[in-house]
């Protein structure tokens, strides 16, 4: 019963890391605005590069970035740690049991990141959060899908469709090599997740109406 008790408080603590909204508070510290009633309303680097510059789009894109590598780092950390002390007997073999605690880990730091509990449940689309997770996951998955988001950007100027292909890139990765199930299964339902936070996005790539960053549109939508 400990052991699922501190398990309970590990994932908390990861769905917490991703709820720091660190768009929001960017808006609320250098213009005294809630970032939520400006540009595309979203709390992430692309509304933040939009309505306060490149410098503080750059800092909240690195906070986000960390939040998710951090969420994997500790439960690399915790659940091992949990397993030492002497009042906790773990249920199955620790070995086999890390990697499903950090599968869960990833996807509550991506949960947090969109759905914080400070902003009512509201939040990013989990896009920088998500390399975050990859890099501490696989840093290999980590850069290509980076890669893979740079290039769409520079081709086509539009962080959402940089984003989707990104996540895509992502799957095709953790699937081509060898990776634990759980990292797998993280990975999938992540870039689903990323995805389908994109659905906007996705209605106005096909109506061609997406906007491009620096485009005049790109205040009002994203």
């Amino acid at each position: 019963m400990v052991f699922w008790i501190a398990s309970v408080a590990g994932l908390a603590t990861a769905y917490l890391l991703g709820s720091i909204p660190a768009g929001y508070l960017a808006g609320k510290l250098l213009r005294g605005i809630d970032i939520r009633e400006h540009g595309s309303r979203s709390t992430g680097a692309t509304n933040v590069l939009r309505t306060l510059g490149k410098w503080p789009a750059l800092a909240v894109l690195l906070v986000d970035v960390l939040k998710g590598a951090a969420a994997i780092a500790f439960a690399r950390w915790f659940y091992p740690w949990i397993g030492t002390l002497p009042s906790v007997t773990p249920p199955t073999d620790l070995q086999t049991l890390l990697p499903w605690a950090v599968c869960l880990a990833g996807l509550a730091v991506l949960l947090g990141h969109s759905r914080s509990i400070w902003l009512n449940f509201t939040g990013g689309k989990s896009a920088a959060a998500g390399l975050g997770v990859l890099l501490a996951l696989s840093w290999p998955v980590g850069l290509g899908a980076a890669a893979a988001f740079g290039v769409v950007l520079a081709v086509s100027r539009m962080v959402s469709l940089g984003s989707m292909l990104a996540a895509l890139t992502a799957i095709a990765l953790i699937c081509a090599l060898e990776q634990p199930l759980p990292y797998r299964l993280l990975v999938i339902a992540g870039g689903v997740y990323v995805i389908a936070r994109h659905r906007a996005n996705i209605q106005r790539l096909l109506a061609g109406t997406e906007p491009r960053l620096g485009s005049s549109k790109a205040a009002s939508q994203g």
